[in-house]
């Protein structure tokens, strides 16, 4: 039995437990709202922009017509003439035609005592020709000032309006009367009505006069004064069509200058967010109110992470009890385990729901979405054409370019999956059929499909309003694979309550090669997406060479720029998935520091030059006990964060010792960092948003990296900085005495084997020809440049044979090659090396089996050079 004090302790400690989750989970959650909360606040400025900007075109189209019209002689001698000499119906007929030239709603002529003598609605029931406008401040603003402005309701027609007048004037320069036009502004009402959003436009006494939900029309926001409902009477402005004000009441204040609203009425009583701008040429304010439902979302999300993240602590807990409460744990832990199943499924469902309902969104304006979206997406129209998808879409059917474009018949698609054979056995024209009958009835649908390459496909369907249908493609095999384990994670359980520390030790054991199975996983997918991302870098290298315009060459250059950043970020990716997972050895020895950081400061001196920075460098004769190539990656991260975060001024590499060690120090005159952000830069996926190079932001991994270098080798980091005067960020390695080279220490003997070498090289691009001559000069080859493989064997002296041929792009004339070594033309046989991209994989074989060397592309520098030493210690030894 236990003791009171024990089981007190226990009950304290489950007690604390709790309210740690609690405390978490309701932070998660409040933290997911409110940068939801944030986000939509943002969203919803951007979208007040547009309808402002939309207002602010649509009213300046007219607002010239008056002055126009006020320089009309015919109009002017009109108000200047007697009464019985105005020709009413001439002046009629010429507001008329001017009303049809420019669509307006009316146009109309005031004498001086306010009275209409000629309207272009004169013909009309509802014609304003004869009556008095004296009391219209429109008619007053103008006769006082020359021009005005009024929004109301029309006294004949009782249709509201824009009013935009100006004052005709006599030969003595005096007023004589007013023409004023009346814009309709329905044409934005209906604009906004296919928004998803409640948007408002009130009157300088925050009077909603128009608005894409009609029960906010005519309800002021604030209440009215005395003096402001006297006004509204006098002018009869909006008649008797004033409602009681909107209840709302503000909950919180937003970015982007937005609120968090509980509105009660009308039509609504939740909370929205709330975005207001001010037009003062109108002396109108614009109103967006933006459904805050998807911030509640984000806030249950959160909390489910941390609920997350708790469990393994959680299990780890309920495992430590085995032995006291074996029976008790054995059904505790089945149903919590069946429970937290239930909930991940759940999860799992919810968020393809919202990444449709996204989906959904972005259709109406603003397709980008779709690409931040991981799983396939496509939408078609009424007809059954396709009129928008994404990237994810295109590879998981693999279509090719040609295929997809905006219009194309959906019917298009489904025969080319038929012919390979993804719509299942049957009748191709009787299963295309099928699913174009199922899409025209516009019902939704969720299915998943086993496709011939194992993956699992969960496809779900919506119909758009207005006719259509967006479908998202998902590749859940993985989720389902997790299921299925976690059911026998129950069932495990049970056998494992009474085992002993080997069990724990298996487990580890376990969970040691899952984790190296992960960066397995993660080195594959990042070289599959450095393929088609190198490729895209061959491409736009080849574009940019025939580029004819220097806008076409600047694009060119900043995509370029673009995919090296992408393929900067990968790899960084993959090194930091390899380092977590203790991939990488530390295989510690002794160097000198010189020729690393000299290499270092040639490479990013270039770059700094580029930037319009000054690289400064401070050589060392130390030399030190670490890992090389991962000591350089460590700098190397420091010189680029160096150059990003420096606009300009100057960055010096250096070293300062520090007792037994030595610090290897960046040194920049950059923005800086702000003491309250220093903790959170050596987090992965966190940087500084400072707006500096905005087009060429990583994804925050440098610096966490570094870390994971550090600790893995053992070296110390230390940062310091000065906001607004620059950072210096420094790692101290320990020192060691000087060592005699060898060839395990350096790459002498790969030098000594490149060095004098003649190669020649054949390549089409002159950009990619001109970077592999120079990198092959650089390791102390004689290098000879050919564009095509013709002109290399008639113009080289075929009688000298080179050590060396590279070939890329260009396959014929390889047997050519070939031939002359047949023929014994050359006295040694060169190595040939033909460079294949990701299309050409399929004449490896055909190449190889001719006894031509390949390799895939893209390759790196180091690569290349230990294919081509390995080509020459090959062909030396024979």
């Amino acid at each position: 039995m236990p003791k009171p004090h024990s089981k007190a302790l226990k009950t304290a400690l489950l007690i604390a437990l709790f309210l740690a989750i609690a405390a978490t989970t309701c932070a998660a959650a409040w933290y997911a709202r409110q940068r939801a909360l944030e986000q939509l606040s943002a969203q919803a400025l951007n979208q007040l922009q547009i309808r402002a900007l939309a207002l602010q075109r649509l009213v300046d189209r007219y607002r010239v017509l008056p002055t126009v019209l006020a320089l009309d002689p015919e109009l002017r001698h009109a108000l200047s003439a007697p009464a019985s000499e105005i020709d009413v119906a001439a002046l009629n007929r010429k507001l008329t035609r001017a009303n049809g030239a420019t669509h307006v709603s009316t146009l109309t002529l005031i004498d001086r005592q306010g009275v209409a003598i000629a309207a272009s609605n004169w013909n009309l029931p509802s014609s304003n020709v004869g009556l008095d406008y004296a009391f219209r401040p429109y008619f007053q603003q103008a006769m006082q000032h020359d021009q005005g402005t009024f929004y109301g309701i029309g006294i004949s027609t009782n249709l509201p309006g824009y009013f935009i007048s100006e004052a005709l004037h006599d030969d003595q320069g005096q007023r004589i009367g007013i023409i004023v036009i009346k814009i309709p502004l329905d044409t934005l009402e209906q604009e906004w009505v296919s928004s998803g959003d409640i948007v408002l436009l009130s009157d300088a006494n925050e009077v909603v006069f128009l608005s894409n939900q009609p029960a906010w029309i005519y309800r002021p926001l604030t209440p009215l004064g005395p003096s402001v409902e006297s006004t509204l009477a006098r002018t009869r402005q909006y008649g008797n069509s004033l409602l009681s004000p909107a209840a709302f009441r503000a909950l919180a204040t937003l970015g982007s200058g937005g609120q968090l609203m509980h509105v009660d009425r009308p039509s609504m009583s939740h909370d929205m967010v709330w975005q207001s701008m001010s037009l003062p040429t109108q002396q109108w304010t614009l109103h967006l109110l933006r459904d805050a439902h998807p911030a509640t979302i984000a806030a249950y999300r959160g909390a489910l992470i941390t609920l997350s993240i708790w469990l393994p602590l959680i299990l780890l807990a309920l495992f430590l009890q085995q032995r006291l409460h074996a029976a008790q744990l054995h059904r505790r832990s089945r149903r919590d385990l069946e429970r937290l199943i239930s909930h991940y499924a759940s999860a799992l469902r919810l968020e393809e729901d919202s990444l449709v309902h996204a989906a959904l969104q972005a259709m109406t304006g603003h397709p980008e979405v779709l690409e931040r979206l991981p799983q396939g997406i496509s939408v078609i129209d009424a007809q059954l054409r396709l009129v928008a998808w994404n990237a994810r879409y295109a590879e998981l059917f693999g279509y090719p370019d040609t295929l997809l474009k905006a219009g194309q018949p959906v019917e298009e698609l489904f025969r080319y999956n038929a012919r390979r054979g993804l719509l299942g056995p049957g009748d191709m024209d009787e299963a295309i059929q099928r699913r174009l009958n199922y899409l025209r009835q516009g019902s939704p649908h969720m299915v998943e499909r086993k496709r011939p390459d194992g993956s699992l496909l969960e496809i779900r369907g919506r119909p758009l309003p207005g006719g259509g249908f967006v479908t998202s493609y998902a590749d859940i095999a993985l989720y389902k694979e997790a299921a299925r384990e976690l059911r026998t994670l129950t069932s495990t359980l049970e056998h494992r309550i009474d085992k002993s520390t080997q069990d724990l030790r298996a487990a580890k054991a376990e969970a040691e090669r899952a984790n190296r199975n992960k960066t397995r996983y993660v080195a594959a997918a990042v070289h599959d997406l450095l393929q088609p991302l190198n490729a895209a870098r061959l491409f736009a290298g080849s574009l940019k060479s025939s580029a004819e315009s220097a806008s076409d060459v600047t694009l060119l250059e900043r995509i370029e720029r673009s995919l090296q950043a992408l393929d900067s970020q990968l790899t960084s990716m993959l090194d930091l998935a390899r380092l977590d997972a203790g991939a990488i050895s530390p295989d510690l020895r002794v160097f000198a520091l010189s020729p690393l950081l000299q290499e270092l400061a040639g490479q990013f001196g270039i770059m700094a030059h580029a930037k319009g920075l000054q690289l400064s460098f401070i050589n060392t004769s130390a030399w030190v006990r670490s890992n090389p190539a991962l000591l350089q990656r460590a700098v190397q991260n420091f010189l680029s964060n160096a150059l990003h975060y420096t606009p300009h001024g100057r960055i010096l590499l250096g070293c300062r010792r520090v007792g037994r060690a030595i610090r290897i120090e960046v040194w920049d005159t950059g923005i800086g960092i702000p003491e309250d952000q220093r903790d959170i830069i050596f987090q992965e996926f966190r940087r500084l948003d400072t707006g500096v190079d905005a087009d060429e932001r990583s994804a925050g991994l440098g610096l966490s990296i570094v870390e994971r270098i550090a600790n893995l080798l053992g070296h110390s980091l230390r940062v310091r900085s000065w906001p607004g005067r620059g950072s210096v960020f420094g790692i101290e390695v320990e020192l060691a005495e000087p060592a005699t080279a060898t060839h395990a220490d350096g790459d002498d003997s790969s030098d000594s084997l490149l060095k004098h070498r003649s190669i020649w090289l054949i390549q089409e691009n002159a950009h990619l020809r001109q970077k592999a001559s120079t990198l092959l000069q650089g390791w102390g080859c004689k290098v000879a440049e050919w564009s095509k493989a013709d002109d290399a064997l008639a113009q080289a002296d075929v009688s000298m044979a080179p050590d060396l041929i590279l070939v890329d792009g260009q396959w014929e004339p390889i047997l050519a090659f070939l031939k002359l070594e047949q023929q014994g033309a050359w006295s040694c046989k060169p190595s040939i090396v033909a460079f294949l991209g990701k299309d050409e994989t399929g004449m490896q074989s055909v190449l190889r089996e001719a006894g031509v060397h390949t390799a895939n592309l893209p390759l790196s520098p180091a690569r290349l050079r230990a294919m081509l030493t390995q080509l020459l210690l090959t062909t030396t030894s024979s």
